[in-house]
């Protein structure tokens, strides 16, 4: 450095222009000295011949032509101070030698001019015109002549030097790597390991020069590092035995260490990163082609190298990103968010591998709490990059990292990724501890850019992540009651989080164990108080641009205290039915009929309550704090029974007859329904429309049992759940066609419908039918019908009777139906033809009878009469199209099952033969 310093203070300099060294540049790389640009060479002889050819026509120009005159005493100079050898018996290295020569000549001229130059005034009344260029700046054809020219020194004076696992080797790049890898006479003087000292040198020295230095670090920064890397670390075979046999002594290699790290922080960090990615190398390759050529591995010593320093970029400030770009754009990418981004981003392998080497603890952490601390912030931030496509590529690689970390380290992940994602929801939920500052009314616990951050966040982690680990669900849970809160409240306006927390609602609702679904659904509903949910001193507010905020309540006045009860009555409603909306979605995994049974069991508690507990004590017994907690408990009691009826008054209005998925779900509801009216029975309270529910529900079971489903074992064993309840329900209920019916349940149930009575298949045809009154029905529904249609009415009468008989060893104690429930005044046990005229009469008279269950009765018989083409009612048919309703005209057997669905839907007398 002192002898260049010396150089460009000793005048010589001042007449040197850059046009001569680069002439002198092309000649070196012309074939024959032609002044081409390219070199195409595939001849060993041929490349040695023309390395000679321009090295002699150089130094011709340099002899004789007075113009070179001053650039050969620039050269000379230089030359002289050199520090390495530039005559050898290799033609390659002395044409290396002469170009970087040139390079330094380059170098220090730019150095020279850019010092001279001195710009005049810019003149006023031309402000539009460009300022003068300096003399310095190099032009597009002369960066081409410089970039072939370090092409050159770097294939000819450092890529044949390397070790072999150290860098890309040449002869894989190009056909003329390939020539030059066999030129090159590694035994002549200099050795190798100096030339590669001398050509990493001078490329750093002449890459201070900040134009140049572009050039080379663009290009060729790869090859360099390895070069240092090899100069500084790779360990010599043995120790020399006198300083005259050391190839380099330990000063250099502690300067190419130095070298190697100033560059890694002088350059674009992906940039660094990749080409350590490249060198450090991948798995041992096998060749499983006997032509293909197989490149070393990477030595040990080199991937150990390479880990330490890819660890330092990654410790480093914006570290994270550096990786992340490093990767992405050296994996076919280009710059991040180029045109093949997008297909960059949809590689979930890429984001695989970068989200392990940001979860793995680097050595040169002091343990990995201190590593987490640093990095977690860093992946953070790579959710919310601005622009679309690298946003996205960058989102994926930070939800795949968070799953990651949360897998192998959930404890810390907790602390450092999940605490500060969903800091905002934990501000103000009930499980927070609200600082009196805080506690100041219109104060802002959570900003707008917050909320809004947080709830994108949590999408990203676990909607998009889908990987529902212990400790995200976990961490998410006690914040649930706050995001449908949220959820709520963006009900009623326009917001564009409010997709978000629908789905992050239901992602969590579908993840959780169904019990603690159930609670945090009972949560939402006001039943569960023990559930976290949004503290009662905040809430939520439009924000100026549009989105929302998380403020501290205004205090009540006196006047508005109606107001605010208004607001809260109206508030609990709406979030009732912003529930239902919620659980509309969720009826395929089956919580909603879950939750919906949970609320008709709800309904059995409150029908076996004993209110007599609630009744005021004598107010000297108690203290004012348990007076307080009585009173409060007499209010709360009313106002769940309420709850209760509105949601399950919300849920029967929003929910599809797809409710229930499976069987399970059908036998718990009939359960519960069966409960329900054993307890309204109990306390006296049976009604109509309780009457109709059982009516309903046992005509679901009777369904299943008719065929409308194939039945397993497994299955009949859940349905026999229900047997101590038909049980309950034909011993205590007054209506005999109900308690007719579960005794006929309990038959088919307990046989695994080997033995079903007609009372069953009826009681499905009217259900279906009910459900579908227009007559269309699904294929397996008709195929049910024909099947009970075809079957014959005397073995249909016969099977009853046996039922009729064999009732007192299945139920004991249940009461027979009389016959005259069945048929009044009718011999049911008749063969078709064989109805008399006063039969008909008696049937038709019936049908007109203010008994309800009579009159039902008698029109089944004429249905049955019809469908069976009795002669004589068929000569009455008009008369008889007049008695059945005209719903039922079309088909008459739909006439028989409606008929006999009115009589259980009304509460009967204890008198059924007509007067």
């Amino acid at each position: 450095m002192a002898a260049l310093c010396q150089t460009a203070g000793s005048g010589v300099l001042e007449t040197c222009g850059l046009e001569r060294i680069l002439e002198a540049l092309k000649l070196l790389l012309s074939p024959g000295g032609s002044g081409s640009s390219s070199l195409q060479i595939t001849k060993h002889d041929v490349l040695l011949t023309t390395l000679k050819s321009n090295l002699s026509a150089l130094e011709d120009k340099f002899l004789k032509d007075p113009h070179w005159k001053k650039l050969k005493l620039l050269r000379d100079e230089i030359a002289n101070e050199a520090e390495w050898r530039q005559d050898c018996m290799d033609v390659t290295w002395r044409f290396t030698s002469q170009t970087l020569l040139l390079l330094l000549c380059l170098k220090e001229t730019m150095i020279r001019l850019a010092v001279e130059f001195n710009p005049g005034k810019p003149n006023p009344r031309t402000p539009e015109a460009a300022p003068a260029l300096s003399p310095d700046t190099l032009s597009i054809s002369q960066q081409k002549t410089v970039q072939s020219v370090l092409q050159f020194v770097v294939t000819l004076g450092v890529c044949p030097y390397l070790v072999p696992g150290v860098g890309v080797p040449v002869r894989y790049r190009t056909e003329f790597g390939a020539v030059v890898q066999d030129v090159v006479c590694l035994g002549a003087a200099p050795s190798a390991p100096r030339r590669l000292y001398t050509s990493c040198k001078v490329l750093l020295n002449v890459a201070q020069h900040a134009s140049l230095g572009s050039l080379i670090f663009c290009r060729h920064f790869g090859d360099i590092a390895a070069g240092l890397c090899q100069l500084g670390f790779c360990p010599t075979k043995r120790k020399p035995l006198n300083p005259e046999e050391e190839v380099l002594t330990e000063d250099e290699r502690a300067l190419s260490r130095k070298a190697l790290r100033d560059i890694l922080d002088q350059v674009y960090q992906p940039l660094a990163v990749r080409e350590l990615l490249i060198l450090q190398g991948g798995p041992p390759q096998s060749c499983t082609d006997g032509k293909t050529q197989v490149m070393c591995r990477a030595p040990a010593w080199l991937r150990r190298l390479c880990g330490q320093l890819l660890s330092e970029r990654l410790m480093r400030p914006s570290g994270v990103q550096a990786v992340v770009r490093g990767i992405l754009e050296g994996a076919g990418a280009g710059v991040a968010g180029g045109s093949d981004a997008e297909a960059t981003a949809a590689d979930w392998k890429k984001c695989d591998l970068i989200a392990k080497i940001l979860a793995s603890c680097p050595q040169q952490s002091l343990s990995p709490e201190d590593y987490y601390r640093d990095i977690c912030p860093q992946i953070l931030d790579l959710f919310h990059f601005q622009d679309k496509l690298t946003g996205l590529q960058f989102q994926r690689v930070a939800t795949t990292t968070f799953i990651t970390m949360s897998r192998e380290r959930p404890q810390l992940a907790a602390k450092y990724l999940l605490q500060p994602v969903l800091a905002p929801l934990h501000r103000c939920s009930t499980t927070a501890e609200v600082s009196e500052c805080d506690m100041v009314p219109g104060t802002i616990l959570v900003t707008e850019e917050e909320l809004s951050r947080c709830i994108e966040d949590v999408y990203k982690v676990y909607v998009v992540g889908n990987e529902p680990l212990t400790v995200l669900v976990d961490s998410l849970l006690p914040v649930l009651g706050v995001l449908f809160s949220l959820y709520c409240f963006t009900k009623h306006s326009v917001s564009h989080i409010r997709s978000l927390c629908q789905e992050i609602l239901l992602w969590m609702l579908g993840k959780l164990e169904r019990k603690k679904a159930i609670t945090s659904l009972q949560g939402f509903a006001g039943l569960d108080k023990t559930v976290p949910s949004l503290h009662s001193l905040c809430h939520f507010k439009a924000a100026t641009q549009g989105g929302i905020m998380i403020t501290i309540k205004e205090a009540v006045c006196d006047e508005d205290e109606d107001e605010a009860l208004y607001q809260k009555v109206s508030s609990e409603q709406c979030q009732v039915e912003h529930l239902g909306d919620l659980l509309s979605h969720c009826q395929e995994c089956g919580l909603a009929g879950d939750f919906f049974i949970f609320c008709l069991k709800e309904l059995t508690h409150m029908a076996v309550e004993n209110e007599a507990e609630l009744k005021t004590k004598p107010f000297s017994s108690e203290s004012l704090l348990e007076l307080e907690q009585h009173q409060t408990l007499l209010v709360e009691g009313p106002e769940r029974k309420l709850l209760v009826l509105q949601l399950t008054a919300v849920l029967c209005e929003r929910m599809s007859e797809q409710i229930f998925t499976n069987i399970t779900q059908v036998v718990d509801f009939v359960a519960a329904t069966l409960q329900r009216a054993c307890a309204s029975l109990a306390h006296q309270a049976e009604s109509t429309v309780e009457s109709q529910t059982l009516s309903m529900s046992m005509g679901l079971v009777a369904v299943m049992l008719g065929g409308a489903i194939q039945l397993k074992s497994s299955e009949f064993a859940i349905l026999k759940q229900l047997l101590p309840l038909l049980e309950k329900v034909s011993n205590t209920y007054p209506d005999p066609v109900i308690q007719e019916l579960a005794v006929d349940l309990r038959i088919t149930i307990s046989t695994h419908g080997a033995f079903s009575t007609e009372a069953v298949s009826v009681a499905a045809q009217s259900t279906l039918n009910k459900k579908d009154p227009e007559g269309k029905r699904e294929e397996q529904q008709q195929a049910s019908y024909e099947r009970y249609s075809n079957v014959s009415y005397n073995h249909l009468e016969q099977q009853r009777s046996h039922c009729t008989s064999n009732q007192t060893s299945l139920t004991p104690n249940a009461p027979l139906v009389p016959q005259e429930v069945r048929e009044p005044s009718i011999t049911t046990n008749q063969k078709s033809g064989s109805i008399t005229t006063e039969q008909l009469q008696e049937a038709l008279l019936s049908a007109y009878d203010p008994q309800i269950p009579t009159r039902a009765a008698a029109l089944r018989t004429l249905s049955r009469w019809i469908e069976q083409r009795e002669p004589k009612a068929l000569e009455m048919q008009e008369k008889l199209l007049k008695v059945l309703p005209s719903s039922q005209m079309c088909t008459l057997r739909k006439s028989c099952l409606a008929s006999w669905h009115s009589m259980m839907a009304v509460k009967t007398s204890t008198h059924w033969r007509p007067e």
